[in-house]
């Protein structure tokens, strides 16, 4: 069942900006784009720009946020250690509010890794 989460989420997402994308409104597409770009290497590495994004869809908690970005650690190989060190510091930035997205992140890792295997 942990596994399903990971193909469920991925779905939807892809279901759901099909139909954004396809009214090929301009602001819509301009900031995809932006997004796609700003996590592509550069003055960082995209292992660092993931990281951040995690950080800041945490503090921000936006679930579906926390679940792309774990998703892009998770192919990028980053270390579970470090993906938890950076989770643990948006803890101490966001406060204990964050904890609810925190169990959900460490499930989603965990649907992530029982996927792979």
């Amino acid at each position: 069942m942990a596994s399903n989460i990971v193909e469920e989420f991925n779905a939807y997402r892809s279901k759901m900006n099909e139909k954004l994308l396809e009214d090929n409104n301009k602001i819509l597409k301009r900031i995809f784009n932006l997004d796609t770009n700003a996590f592509a290497e550069g003055a960082l590495p995209k292992k660092t720009k993931e990281l951040l994004g995690l950080g800041n869809s945490l503090v921000l908690r936006c679930d579906d946020c926390v679940r792309y970005h774990l998703e892009a650690c998770y192919k990028l190989q980053i270390p579970k250690e470090e993906v938890v060190e950076a989770l643990s510091i948006s803890l101490l930035i966001g406060g204990t509010i964050v904890i609810p997205h925190l169990r959900r992140a460490y499930e989603y890792w965990e649907a992530l890794e029982n996927a792979a295997s």
